[in-house]
């Protein structure tokens, strides 16, 4: 199965590991390239976009993406790793109310900075920041610039609150609990957390794991593996069916493109910093338009 290539939205359940799940579906499909974009925690459940074949290239235009989560914060304590897994560090009785909660989460809206916990992957001075934990290291991790879209409540009880965000790159919804806690004068961490949505990747359309098990057994894969043009969202993307363009596309070579196809393209305004070209559903190169002449700089012939 070596030359499949296309995406495969996997629904990961919780207490397994994003590389652990993406290992089994290696093992399951025998393929040597896989990867994932948007790791999620043991804890944490939800959509986990996997790229099977040359669609591991594509994986940073995906990581892009706006990402959907659904998650409780428990008030009243802050654990050591921002979630119901670590052991507790600060108690406080003051229990905020629906009203304090909708005030404060408007600070946390548009491009704000977050400093993500001191257990996750974040790297200082090249080492993993949970590894440094785990050594019991004393370090500092800086503020990241981040992207909210969308927070709101959910629901409400006494001593708990679930909300759904929608976010950018690189955030961290444990983060946000201990933030917004400690904004509204308390301690919090999360007892739950769904990951509903990864751009065109939803959580209607995903897959579990056992699922997949089964599906590969009676040797219909091809009905949940999604080529690679059609999970990248809002791009500018030109059908190439020329087999001599394809042919020059694999060496590396640049192409002639008719810049008036493109600009009818059903895509977003013309954009010659970057430009996916694809063929049969399936993306074959990325690179830039000078003039007519298109210059690849990835292929994934």
């Amino acid at each position: 199965m070596n030359d499949i290539q296309g995406w495969i939205n996997l629904y990961k359940t919780k207490n397994i590991t994003s590389f652990k799940a993406i290992r089994k579906v290696k093992n399951i499909l025998n393929i040597k390239k896989i990867g994932h974009a948007g790791t999620l925690d043991p804890l944490a459940q939800g959509v986990l976009p996997i790229a099977i074949g040359k669609a591991t290239k594509l994986i940073p235009y995906i990581n892009k993406d706006l990402k959907k989560y659904i998650f409780t914060i428990k008030w009243g304590s802050q654990t050591s790793t921002d979630d119901s897994e670590g052991r507790i560090l600060f108690e406080s009785g003051n229990l905020p109310n629906p009203n304090e909660i909708n005030q404060k989460i408007k600070n946390f809206l548009g491009n704000i900075k977050q400093t993500p916990p001191k257990v996750s992957a974040v790297k200082v001075n090249g080492q993993r920041a949970y590894k440094l934990t785990r050594q019991d290291k004393d370090f500092k991790i800086l503020p990241k610039n981040v992207f909210v879209q969308n927070l709101q409540v959910i629901n409400h009880d006494i001593t708990e609150t679930s909300f759904k965000i929608e976010c950018g790159k690189g955030f961290y919804i444990r983060s946000l609990a201990r933030d917004l806690a400690i904004d509204l004068k308390t301690f919090g961490h999360i007892t739950s957390l769904e990951r509903v949505k990864v751009g065109k990747f939803d959580k209607e359309t995903s897959i579990l794991l056992d699922d997949l098990i089964k599906i590969v057994q009676r040797h219909k894969l091809i009905n949940c593996i999604k080529p690679t043009i059609s999970m990248l969202d809002d791009i500018l993307a030109y059908e190439i069916l020329d087999q001599k363009d394809l042919e020059d596309l694999s060496f590396g070579r640049s192409i002639k493109i008719d810049e008036i196809k493109l600009k009818k393209s059903q895509s977003k305004p013309l954009d010659k910093k970057l430009i996916f070209l694809s063929n049969k559903g399936d993306i074959v190169s990325i690179g830039k338009l000078i003039g007519n002449l298109f210059k690849p700089d990835k292929i994934l012939i």
